[in-house]
C-alpha cells in the first residue's frame, strides 16, 4: 500500500482484526454484484469505500424516478440510464482506485458461470427467483461464496452460502425451485431504510469473508422486522437430498 492508501484506509487499519492483511485482501479482491437496486446500492458503495479492488456490476434495468425512494446510489440526473452505469459513476466519485466492470445485461447460462468462476465472491442483490437459483448453482459449482439478501415490505433477511464449507447449505436447500410466490417491491412495497439495513449487512458479510475475519452467517439466517425493529437468527441445515449440493452432505 502507498501512503495515500494508508491514510485512506487508516480507520480499518486501526482494527487489529483487519490490519494490513485484511485491507490488502480487499485491495486484491474481485466481487460480482448482481443487481444495483435497493440492496445493491449500499453493497456497492461500502465495498468500494472499503477498497475492494474490482467490482463487476450486473444489471439490465434502467433508473426510474420510483427507484430513488430507496436506491441511494442513483440520482435524479441518472434517470433513464442503465443502473450499472449509474452506479459506476458514484463508485468512481467515492473511490476512483476501485476498478469497475459494467455489465448491462441479464446473466444466465454460461455467461453467468464464467463470470462467477472469475471472482472471489458474489453478492446476490436480485429480486428474481429464477436468477437466484441459477446464481446459487453457479456459485456452488465454482466453489465461490454467495452472500444473499432479500427485503420486502418491512421484512428482510440475510445469509451466506459458502460451498467451501462442507456443512453449509445452499439456496436450493431452503427454497425449492418453482414452489415460491414471487413478491416484488413494485407490487408489494418496501420500507426504504430496510434495504439499506439488509444491504449494509451483506456488505459486512462480504468484507468478513474476503478478509477471513469474524464469523460469517454460514448456516444462519438473519431476519429483521423493521416495523418492530426485531432481529432474529434461525439456524439452517443442508438438505442431504438437495439436487444442487446434496452429494456433499451424504
Amino acid at each position: 500500500m502507498n501512503d495515500q492508501q494508508l491514510l485512506q484506509y487508516s480507520r480499518h487499519l486501526l482494527l487489529p482484526e483487519i490490519d494490513m492483511h485484511g485491507q490488502q485482501a480487499w485491495l486484491d479482491a474481485s466481487v460480482l454484484i448482481l443487481g444495483l437496486g435497493g440492496l445493491g446500492s449500499p453493497v456497492a458503495l461500502y465495498l468500494a469505500s472499503a477498497g475492494v479492488g474490482k467490482l463487476i456490476l450486473v444489471d439490465d434495468d434502467s433508473v426510474e424516478l420510483s427507484n430513488l425512494q430507496r436506491q441511494v446510489i442513483h440520482t435524479t440526473e441518472t434517470i433513464g440510464e442503465p443502473k450499472a452505469e449509474s452506479a459506476a459513476v458514484q463508485i468512481a466519485r467515492i473511490n476512483p482506485s476501485t476498478e469497475v466492470e459494467v455489465r448491462v445485461e441479464r446473466f444466465s447460462g454460461e455467461t453467468m458461470d464464467v463470470a462467477v468462476a472469475a471472482v472471489d465472491l458474489v453478492v446476490d442483490c436480485t429480486d428474481n427467483l429464477g436468477t437466484r437459483h441459477a446464481l446459487n448453482r453457479a456459485c456452488y459449482n465454482a466453489k465461490v461464496p454467495l452472500v444473499s439478501g432479500a427485503a420486502i415490505r418491512f421484512d428482510g433477511q440475510i445469509t451466506v452460502y459458502d460451498p467451501r464449507d462442507e456443512a453449509s447449505p445452499c439456496y436450493r436447500c431452503l427454497y425449492p425451485e418453482g414452489a415460491e410466490l414471487e413478491l416484488t417491491c413494485s407490487t408489494s412495497g418496501v420500507f426504504a431504510p430496510l434495504v439499506g439495513m439488509v444491504g449494509t449487512v451483506q456488505a459486512a458479510e462480504a468484507l468478513k469473508l474476503l478478509a477471513n475475519i469474524g464469523e460469517p452467517l454460514v448456516g444462519r439466517l438473519l431476519m429483521v422486522d423493521a416495523l418492530r425493529m426485531d432481529w432474529r437468527t434461525m439456524k439452517l441445515k443442508a438438505d442431504p437430498k438437495c439436487p444442487v449440493c446434496g452429494d456433499a452432505h451424504e
